[in-house]
């Protein structure tokens, strides 16, 4: 599985980045993170209609837009979905 994190490279952006990475590695699991930031996450952010960031994608599809910090509620919509 691919996931992105996709922001303009803000604070807030980075810890949930930080939080995408700490939850792939207790899971244990080969999934892909990958961070878009500064121009290029802007763009992706535009490309994708979203109006605010850090937006979070799995596998190309948005699950999240902003940032929320109850790690249990990142981690169903990282893996709820499938």
């Amino acid at each position: 599985m691919k996931i992105q994190v996709v922001g303009s490279g803000c604070h807030t952006c980075q810890k949930l980045h930080q939080m995408v990475k700490g939850i792939v590695a207790e899971k244990n699991s080969n999934d892909e993170v990958e961070y878009l930031s500064g121009p290029e996450g802007i763009q992706k952010i535009v490309s994708m209609g979203a109006m605010s960031s850090p937006i979070l994608v799995v596998d190309g599809k948005v699950v999240m837009v902003g940032f929320n910090a109850n790690k249990d509620m990142v981690k169903e919509k990282m893996y709820g979905h499938i």
